[in-house]
């Protein structure tokens, strides 16, 4: 991280990274004997990943990286894809637009509920299933193909490669996706989608199929946290202005029915995904991030949230602490 360190003589070069990187193995290493939660099972294929598995990373907005464990596995990123489009959707038709369709409250409820926002007549944000699936219903494109180009070239641009997509778990998405399909005709039904419901949702259970790494949602987190700059390509992926707002909801909305708790303990915007990774933003910093598939309750990875509590407790990560060494300019 490009701005953490322990004294004042150790906040820049190498050391700093050294030491990043003596702090994230000792932690691995604390937690990597945790054996709570179960990995997903509603969808078949993820009940089958090595629950074990467990890896930290993080990306400074300077570029510099550093991770411990499983870096180079690869797992599907599921609803982290959701920031990524929420991005996109503002990007290409404006926040006024994406409004209409999409508010951004707080439903307190589980990812999946099946739900809208009846006074305004729209889904109630863009991070539980209802609000992703309106806006993936604004990618753009003639066909399922095109509207696959487009997603997966947003990857690109973050990723630095184009990206893989588990065809097997994007498949038993689709079989076991009923619920998502019913939520999907709900928002037909009231005029918040087109009518392409199918075709939609082969857009959405093909976003959360992408193949990532932990160092991949580093990376990531680390360009929306830099005002939308990627850290090494230096294009400009965001703007600033839609970086606020993907970082905004991610506070209020990306934990689910534990955001509340994440944003008093953690204080850091973040996305979780049922294959077991999270994502965490630190405006003007970088991005964290930690895989590890055994589950909670909520569906957030319980090794991922230790990691998170840990550093944030550890180094005054939360947004209102009043002292933020970490956030001086380098």
């Amino acid at each position: 991280m490009s701005s953490v360190g322990p004294t004042d003589t150790d906040v820049h070069g190498e050391r700093r990274i050294e030491w990043l990187h003596e702090v994230c193995s000792a932690l691995h290493d604390e937690l990597s004997d945790l054996d709570d939660g179960l990995p997903a099972s509603y969808i078949p294929e993820l009940s089958r990943v090595d629950p074990d598995r467990f890896a930290i990373a993080a990306v400074g907005r300077d570029g510099r990286s550093q991770s411990v464990g499983d870096r180079s596995h690869h797992f599907t990123i599921q609803s982290i894809s959701k920031l990524l489009l929420y991005g996109l959707a503002l990007e290409t038709h404006g926040r006024d637009a994406v409004l209409q369709r999409v508010g951004v409250a707080p439903t307190g409820d589980p990812f999946n509920a099946i739900e809208l926002d009846e006074e305004h007549h729209r889904a109630p944000n863009p991070m539980v299933n209802s609000g992703a699936i309106a806006i993936t219903d604004l990618v753009s494109g003639g066909n399922l193909d095109e509207r696959t180009a487009v997603v997966l070239r947003l990857f690109e641009r973050f990723l630095g490669r184009r990206p893989d997509v588990d065809r097997a778990v994007c498949a038993s998405e689709r079989v076991t996706g009923n619920r998502n399909r019913a939520i999907a005709y709900l928002l037909a039904n009231g005029g918040i989608i087109t009518d392409r419901v199918e075709e939609t949702l082969d857009v959405y259970f093909m976003q959360c199929s992408v193949l990532v790494t932990v160092e991949d949602l580093a990376l990531i987190g680390a360009t929306i946290a830099n005002a939308g700059v990627h850290p090494t390509t230096g294009e400009q992926i965001f703007s600033p202005q839609v970086t606020r707002d993907v970082m905004t909801v991610a506070l209020t909305c990306g934990m689910y029915d534990y955001a509340g708790e994440w944003a008093y303990t953690v204080g850091i915007p973040a996305k979780s995904g049922v294959g077991g990774g999270i994502v965490g933003m630190i405006p003007g910093v970088g991005g964290l991030a930690a895989f590890s598939p055994r589950l909670d309750e909520h569906g957030h990875s319980v090794r991922g949230v230790k990691v998170f509590e840990a550093l944030s407790d550890r180094f005054d990560l939360h947004l209102f602490d009043s002292d933020r060494p970490w956030a001086a300019p380098t």
